[in-house]
């Protein structure tokens, strides 16, 4: 299984009774058909999933892969803080035709997540996973890094086959590159290093700005990978706030408000979450009007 280009972390729409709305997601996953991202991750961070109900993450499995086009890989986040549930999720998303998990660290007794107990947890996963395994490391979120020592431990799993790094960290992700064995493959996170990760050897992006600007990630993606290095730099200079602002800064709610504007459906996030402020919006207004060239690609 090789993973390259682009994968939007689907945001979860919501109508306003705050029940999650399929003929929204359904409309949006259409929209990306008409794109060349090479995929989509559904039930990630972007997602919304740790505020998602078992049924609801269930429905958004089976509408992302019924309005998926033919060609583009699958990606369910399938990640709980026991190691029962998430092989149960795993396989559920095999089962609705999804071709790999993403699977980040459970974290909330974080003292006990020790080394030990993140390879136990990973093994014991990958072992009973019906379709392969990416690490999901997101320290920011959950306070644990998957460091390189740890990811080369790990990686002699032949069912864990790459990760997803979203710190943000250049250093850490050359690092695990270094460390890891040939045909791990290394995915990133963050959009605003996306040029400097792809330029150490990281293979692929799941990127929250590519849920409002796919193409102009895409177009990252392709010069940073077909050589064309002053054009990289060009993009990731353009895009760099917007990733800093939108997703780094605003989460959720930023990307949900740019899809809103950009003729996609964002709606509304999930309680606790809160909406943007008008501040925020005009914000997000003007850095999108700086990038408006972009949106197009």
């Amino acid at each position: 299984m090789k993973f390259t280009g682009i994968f939007p972390p689907l945001t979860t729409p919501f109508a306003a009774d705050g029940a999650v709305s399929l003929d929204d997601l359904r409309a949006n996953v259409a929209k990306y058909n008409a794109t060349r991202v090479s995929g989509y991750v559904a039930t990630g961070s972007t997602g919304e999933a740790v505020l998602l109900t078992r049924e609801e993450t269930e429905q958004v499995w089976a509408t992302v892969r019924e309005a998926a086009a033919p060609g583009k890989m699958l990606i369910a986040g399938t990640g709980a803080e026991s190691t029962a549930e998430t092989i149960a999720r795993t396989n559920r998303a095999s089962d609705l035709g999804y071709q790999a998990a993403l699977v980040k660290t459970p974290h909330y007794f974080k003292p006990q997540m020790t080394e030990d107990a993140l390879t136990s947890y990973f093994f014991r996963v990958a072992d009973a996973a019906k379709i392969p395994i990416l690490l999901y490391s997101i320290p920011q979120f959950t306070g644990i890094a998957i460091e390189a020592p740890l990811v080369c431990r790990l990686a002699a799993h032949a069912n864990i086959v790459g990760i997803k790094e979203s710190s943000g960290n250049v250093h850490r992700v050359a690092e695990i590159i270094h460390m890891a064995p040939p045909g791990f493959q290394t995915l990133v996170g963050s959009a605003a290093t996306f040029n400097a990760s792809l330029a150490v050897g990281a293979v692929a992006g799941i990127l929250g700005l590519a849920c409002a600007l796919p193409e102009a990630c895409v177009q990252l993606y392709d010069a940073a990978t077909n050589g064309n290095n002053d054009r990289a730099r060009d993009l990731q200079h353009q895009l760099l706030e917007a990733a800093t602002v939108i997703v780094g800064g605003l989460g959720v709610a930023g990307v949900k408000y740019a899809l809103d504007c950009l003729g996609y459906y964002g709606g509304p996030t999930r309680p606790p979450l809160l909406p943007l402020s008008d501040a925020q919006k005009k914000e997000v207004d003007a850095l999108l009007a700086g990038v408006a060239s972009l949106s197009s690609l």
